[in-house]
């Protein structure tokens, strides 16, 4: 499989030594929460026990409140209501459960690191939200790997605005900009960019292999061509270019640079054509109507 170095935001004589290391310096990672190793770890049983994630969740009483909440939410379409974290667990499934709830923990981990962006989680629950819904039509990916790489895709982004004061700008130009990629604008500027960043904390987090992947390459389209690239990474990153799409249309943008510059490999990659591409984006437009 095609695996990009990760870029490093450090010295030039930094980069004689090992290139994780030096990133690991110049940029604050979250540690993977201890809730999550606890969840990782049963999820990882050969039969692994809603009764003990149950038990692990019911710790903390924020996540116990949002699992709650998550299992009676009309975009899960729970026609019963879970009144019990247990029961919650089971109306979701176990693998999809512990997908929201790494989701969470991301979120409360950069909140801890003095990052509050409410727009920004905003995108990547629709970002996840769609990649689940996009993957399920297709039958094309597992919905709590769709839903955790649609979450954390651009999880690097917080963390780079935490290390550089400008980045803001940086993020701006790149979001702007029609012909360049978007992570060669930020490693112009900063040695290294929120891909890299994100890949590294799914990688110290445990992630999936394939979301870790799929997000340092999901602004690489040249992949989405590349039968050296696993096709479940390229299937992954043609999906949140659907969802990039259609959450700009979303918002009343008719026109989305990032679709412009890979829409047309992510289609060829997923098998769609013209006119049911524009029924997908239709349907994610009522997903997104529905889920307010």
């Amino acid at each position: 499989m095609k695996r990009a170095a990760l870029k490093v935001a450090e010295p030039a004589k930094a980069l004689q030594g090992d290139p994780v290391e030096a990133l690991m310096k110049s940029i604050r990672i979250p540690p993977r929460p201890s809730l999550l190793v606890d969840l990782q770890r049963e999820l990882a049983e050969p039969d692994p026990s809603p009764r003990r994630i149950a038990r692990i969740i019911g710790d903390d009483v924020g996540m116990s409140g949002a699992l709650l909440k998550l299992a009676n939410s009309p975009f899960y379409g729970a026609a019963r209501k879970a009144k019990s974290v247990e029961q919650g667990i089971n109306f979701l499934g176990i693998n999809q459960c512990g997908a929201l709830m790494t989701g969470l923990l991301a979120r409360q981990a950069l909140e801890a690191e003095g990052v509050e962006l409410n727009n920004f989680w905003d995108v990547s629950a629709k970002r996840a939200r769609a990649v689940v819904f996009t993957s399920r039509k297709l039958r094309i990916a597992p919905p709590d790997i769709a839903h955790t790489f649609g979450l954390f895709c651009d999880i690097g982004v917080p963390l780079l605005m935490n290390r550089f004061p400008d980045y803001v700008n940086t993020y701006a130009a790149a979001a702007n900009d029609a012909h360049n990629n978007f992570t060669a604008v930020e490693d112009a500027r900063h040695q290294t960019n929120h891909a890299a960043i994100g890949c590294l904390l799914a990688r110290n987090w445990g992630l999936s292999s394939d979301v870790a992947w799929a997000i340092l390459h999901h602004h690489d389209y040249n992949v989405l061509g590349d039968p050296s690239t696993d096709d479940a990474i390229r299937s992954l990153i043609a999906l949140s270019l659907l969802a990039e799409k259609g959450i700009q249309r979303y918002h009343g943008n008719s026109s989305s640079l990032e679709w412009d510059k890979g829409g047309e490999l992510a289609c060829q990659h997923l098998g769609l054509s013209a006119e049911e591409t524009a029924d997908l984006l239709d349907e994610l437009h009522e997903m997104f109507d529905t889920d307010h």
